[in-house]
């Protein structure tokens, strides 16, 4: 897995590649927890290259959620392909997460 971190003003634009698994997690939920850290308000995770993630990949998602949570952080993630974005409402990750088509839409209101 590839990231990319974009900052401006108060939220980072992180753009992923790849896989999001078991492997490359620890990758994000560093990225992530640098991000928490700095206590950035508003963080939308563009998951247009990934073609794959699995339950470690969810869990972590849901981690920063709850972190950014804490502080009233907001997780937005956009551009989820059909295979991805269906493991998000099997698991019902749907009702959790903010998930929009675009990155414009994402970034609209946030």
């Amino acid at each position: 897995m590839e990231l990319k971190k974009e900052i401006d003003n108060d939220m980072a634009v992180c753009r992923l590649s790849g896989e999001v698994n078991i492997d490359t997690s620890p990758d994000l939920r560093k990225l992530c927890g640098e991000l928490i850290d700095d206590k950035i308000k508003k963080l939308l995770l563009d998951f247009s290259a990934v073609n794959y993630i699995d339950s470690s990949g969810l869990a972590t998602l849901v981690e920063v959620f709850r972190k950014m949570k804490h502080y009233e952080g907001r997780l937005r993630l956009c551009n989820l392909s059909e295979k991805v974005r269906s493991l998000f409402e099997i698991t019902k990750l749907t009702k959790l997460f903010e998930i929009f088509d675009t990155e414009a839409q994402a970034k609209e209101g946030f």
